[in-house]
């Protein structure tokens, strides 16, 4: 029989987000600062920063037990197979002990085909970890990646303080719905959780579903966010969205860089290409849902755009490689510690015919390994530019 104890969840208990928002039912973590989130009125961006990939509770305590109860929202898309409920991964001294899910919840229920959703509210739910070490140890719990949770309550049957300050390196990165984790099996298994355990750093991932636009907002909350070791992964979702063509592109990355750099002028930061994506390697935005694909039931993309309008300034990712080398080299002649790693070093032709992205976008748990591993051979081995000093 356990003595529970009730610990309030503090922002000194949280890592990984950027901002907490007090709600009816707890803490809601969120991934962008309030003042961006206001200067954008895009339901995919709002949905995409609240999951809170990369955000965990940390703790030490000599708990053999743990309670959390939390409101999570689901999402379901009519016509689909219901999607998995999310992962919560327990670690006890940075090893993975143990995984949950949380039953009922909120579901945001999602249409595709008339581009309506519809919010249904349910119940919170307690998730139970017993078994733990009796000795006093770090615990983490990492959120679902990719569904927005509130936290309600913390339990355990001893006391909880936050977790001391290990003098890792805090690591930033940016990017798309790949950096985000979609697909991946769980919070600690997306690729930049990967790379991070591997680098030694303490992760904050702003990978946006949908959301790696460039826009200005999400680069002074780069700006203004601590790190020690930045990341931009760029291109994706430029392409799929359509959203700008090659002349607005380069001076839209320096504006992004620029700004980045008001806040980090000397840290190592690292620009990365986007992977290989068949659909759109030579194929412009914007991408559309597969029709045939959603009437048997399963998700899948196509791009819309026509190859020769590359020659009018549409954006592919061949051209978005280009034009990101270019401006790389450029401004690393007065700026030596920015560097430039092609995607296709991390996911390439070959791996796309070995592990397919499964919906034509979004690599799969055994890709998003393989990225992190990747990943964190390039940028923390010694002579990369994440490399710890004396590495």
């Amino acid at each position: 029989m356990h003595t529970w104890t009730t610990t309030p969840i503090t922002p000194d208990l949280l890592r990984g987000a950027l901002d907490l928002e007090r709600t009816e039912h707890g803490l809601l973590p969120h991934r962008l600062p309030a003042r961006a989130r206001a200067q954008c009125a895009d339901p995919q961006l709002a949905m995409a920063e609240s999951q809170p990939s990369g955000v965990r509770l940390a703790f030490r305590t000599r708990a053999t037990a743990v309670e959390l109860d939390t409101l999570p929202t689901k999402r379901a898309h009519t016509g689909l197979p219901p999607r998995p409920d999310g992962v919560y991964d327990l670690l006890v001294d940075g090893r993975l002990t143990g995984q949950a899910s949380a039953e009922g919840g909120n579901t945001l229920a999602i249409d595709m085909a008339a581009g309506t959703a519809e919010h249904r509210p349910g119940p919170a739910a307690t998730l139970r970890f017993t078994g733990l070490p009796d000795r006093a140890k770090d615990v983490e719990i990492w959120l679902p990646h990719n569904e927005t949770t509130e936290l309600v309550a913390l339990r355990t049957d001893a006391p909880v303080e936050p977790a001391p300050d290990r003098g890792r390196r805090v690591w930033l990165h940016h990017g798309s719905s790949i950096s985000h984790g979609s697909n991946a099996a769980a919070p600690t298994a997306t690729w930049p959780a990967l790379a991070a355990s591997r680098g030694g750093a303490e992760l904050v991932n702003l990978g946006l579903g949908g959301g790696a636009l460039l826009d200005p907002f999400t680069a002074r909350a780069l700006r203004d966010a601590p790190a020690d070791l930045i990341s931009l992964k760029i291109g994706i979702n430029l392409v799929n969205a359509d959203l700008m063509r090659l002349r607005a592109f380069g001076p839209a990355v320096h504006g992004f860089l620029d700004t980045v750099r008001e806040g980090h002028p000397a840290a190592p930061l690292l620009v990365v290409s986007p992977i290989h994506c068949p659909i759109h390697e030579e194929t412009p935005g914007p991408c559309a849902f597969d029709p045939d694909a959603l009437r048997d039931g399963e998700l899948r993309f196509r791009a819309t755009g026509d190859p020769a309008e590359r020659a009018a300034g549409k954006l592919t990712l061949t051209a978005i490689r280009e034009e990101l080398s270019r401006i790389v080299r450029q401004r690393a002649a007065e700026d030596p510690n920015l560097h430039y790693l092609d995607g296709l070093r991390l996911y390439g032709e070959d791996d796309s015919a070995e592990l397919p992205l499964p919906d034509g976008l979004h690599p799969d748990a055994a890709a998003h390994r393989r990225i992190g591993e990747r990943f964190a051979r390039f940028a923390f081995a010694a002579g990369g530019p994440f490399a710890a000093e004396g590495a």
